[in-house]
């Protein structure tokens, strides 16, 4: 039996978290994520069966991650996910199961998800203004906000919206997104964009240093500091006198590389450990070999030695040729 709190990188971090996408697909076309006109999808057979995915989260839990989120392309496109879902909660060591989506099926699927032990979501969402979000995503607003409300009725909290703030495209748009999720009740987290691929690359002419927004919202709002529970990297602050809480994800103007946590899992079982580097192991051979859990234990833990002290998203933007929804959000 492997030691458990054992999956410790080559810098000494110890990685906590597993980012799984279930499929690469999506029904949204946010420019700064897939390519106009794309059409490359992975077939279905070469994505990670439910039995391979719980193999490896089996895996990486003994070696002590213990939070674990769901994500795509866009997760509810993959069937049956609630039983995926039910399947890892179910672990031993795994004690937080997330979601993230771009809300579009979340009111047909809210209840199921919360019912498997899916206690939390982050969802995608840049702006409130219909006719902005159709020319980010090409899709409807308000099916989004029907799968948030539908989210909040089911009991999944806290729900997190996610913000890449774009200059020139939503930036205008913050306070509204502030009021918002003030008036529902979710945390907003502001996220800066990042040269992911092309899409990504063709977004730097957008990017905003959130530090800018920060002094912005500081002028309408008193904003103190604060904390909230999660895997993930964002620094939060709370509008004083209420429990409403704003991140910042920066991880171009304040990169976190030094604390990184986390790798991600393709829905066709490639193992990246880093968003801006091209380091990256393919499980899905050797899961499809028929192998021991306790040799993927050990591959596991030969993998992460690939993981890089820190990406290179300022120095050498063009380094990450694949786009975000191949890799996992």
């Amino acid at each position: 039996m492997t030691d458990i709190m054992s999956l410790i990188d080559q810098y000494n971090r110890q990685i906590k978290y597993v980012r799984i996408s279930v499929t690469d697909r999506c029904d949204l076309r946010c420019f700064y994520c897939m390519p106009k006109g794309f059409d490359g999808y992975e077939e279905p057979e070469n994505w990670l069966s439910f039995d391979e995915i719980e193999q490896v989260i089996a895996s990486f839990t003994r070696l002590g991650v213990s939070s674990v989120r769901l994500t795509g392309g866009e997760p509810l496109l993959r069937k049956n996910l609630p039983d995926l879902a039910k399947r890892l909660s179910a672990l031993p060591g795994l004690d937080d199961l997330s979601l993230s989506t771009n809300a579009t099926r979340l009111a047909k699927h809210a209840e199921a998800l919360y019912e498997s032990g899916i206690s939390r979501i982050n969802v995608s969402l840049d702006t409130v203004d219909p006719v902005k979000f159709k020319d980010i995503t090409q899709g409807k607003l308000d099916k989004i906000i029907d799968g948030l409300l539908a989210a909040k009725a089911a009991g999944l909290s806290p729900i997190k919206i996610n913000m890449v703030v774009m200059k020139g495209v939503n930036d205008e748009d913050v306070e509204d997104m502030v009021e918002f999720c003030l008036k529902h009740d979710f945390t907003l987290r502001f996220i800066e964009t990042m040269p992911v691929g092309d899409t990504g690359r063709n977004a730097a002419d957008h990017y905003i240093d959130l530090q800018k927004i920060e002094t912005r919202l500081a002028k309408r709002y008193e904003l103190i500091p604060a904390v909230m529970a999660g895997a993930g990297p964002a620094r939060y602050v709370q509008i004083a006198n209420t429990q409403f809480k704003i991140g910042f994800i920066t991880p171009i103007s304040q990169h976190f590389c030094d604390t990184c946590n986390r790798v991600r899992l393709s829905a066709s079982g490639t193992l990246y450990m880093c968003l801006g580097d091209e380091h990256k192991f393919e499980l899905r051979p050797l899961l499809r070999q028929g192998i021991s859990d306790d040799d993927l234990d050990e591959v596991i833990k030969k993998a992460i030695d690939l993981k890089p002290y820190k990406h290179e998203f300022n120095e050498k933007p063009e380094k990450v040729i694949r786009f975000m929804s191949m890799t996992g959000g």
